[in-house]
């Protein structure tokens, strides 16, 4: 078995994700003062991360086996790995490993739910059908396709995380994972501006083949303006710390990929900077935030 295939489909660079959403979701449990059980928050970790790896694992397995890894330009970030084409026998293998870590989040998340409660259960589910589906059918639908990967992590793991921690959920923890919900739809819609032409010619529909680059780059400018916005508001209402206005310096990474996304449009993949900043305000801005929960 060739291992570096393996890590390469998995993506380590992008996992960094999974525990930043996880960090924002503790940060506002811990704002309950709420005691905080940190065996369960480590099983709701290796359970998000499996979820994670599983997703990206499927997905090239997926685009492998479509010819979509054939045709498409690989970016640092667009593209896919790359790694199947150069060792197709090792297809199988990734396969396996996406089913594999879609099995331990089961598994875990079954725990979760003895433990927990039932509540946590439709989180589980809607967990699962994006894993399950997002490669061969959310790729098809431009909406869903649109908000599928901030609906995964933003929503679902910063409140998931939180009713597994504290028993419940409130308006505030809602509000909260609207911040990475519209960061992370948006880090994704970006990635998909150099492959437009090899996603439509394997059946794909993603939003920026559906309805163009400039109604891309409109929804990416509201995207921000109603994470940012929505920070501001929480401040002013006292929902979160003065403190959390340090959450708000990522946005000039957001706008400079938005000027970026205007400037080049689908040949951004060639301006690896542009889409680069556009991951450091997906990631920045949840942890400044969630740091500022617990220290304001």
């Amino acid at each position: 078995m060739d291992l570096k295939t393996v890590l390469q489909t998995i993506r380590p660079s992008f996992l960094v994700l999974t525990p930043i959403c996880l960090f924002l979701s503790l940060s506002v449990s811990l704002a309950t003062e709420s005691p905080i059980n940190y065996l369960m928050f480590c099983l709701v970790m290796i359970g998000a991360m499996s979820a994670h790896i599983s997703v990206n694992t499927l997905n090239e397995y997926y685009d492998f086996k479509s010819g979509l890894d054939l045709q498409t330009k690989k970016t640092a970030f667009s593209g896919g790995s790359g790694a199947l084409p150069g060792n197709p026998e090792m297809a199988k293998v990734i396969l396996i490993v996406g089913l594999a870590t879609l099995m331990v989040t089961i598994v875990i998340g079954i725990y979760l739910i003895i433990e927990s409660g039932i509540q946590i259960l439709p989180i589980g589910i809607v967990g699962v059908m994006l894993i399950i589906t997002y490669t061969h059918w959310l790729n098809r639908s431009p909406f869903l396709c649109l908000v599928a990967p901030g609906l995964g992590f933003g929503v679902l793991m910063v409140v998931g995380t939180h009713i597994v921690l504290t028993g419940g959920h409130t308006q505030i923890l809602w509000l909260v994972s609207l911040v990475p919900f519209f960061l992370i739809n948006n880090l994704l819609l970006l990635n998909q501006y150099p492959d437009i032409t090899a996603d439509a010619s394997v059946g794909r529909n993603t939003f920026p083949i559906a309805f163009g680059l400039q109604k891309s780059n409109i929804v990416y400018a509201i995207f921000t303006v109603a994470a940012y916005s929505l920070i501001l508001l929480l401040i002013t209402k006292g929902y979160i710390p003065n403190m959390s206005i340090i959450a708000l310096i990522p946005m000039i990474f957001s706008l400079f990929s938005l000027i970026g996304a205007i400037k080049h449009a689908s040949n951004i993949g060639d301006f690896p900077v542009y889409m680069g900043a556009n991951v450091v305000a997906a990631i920045l801005t949840p942890l400044l935030l969630g740091i500022s929960i617990v220290y304001g």
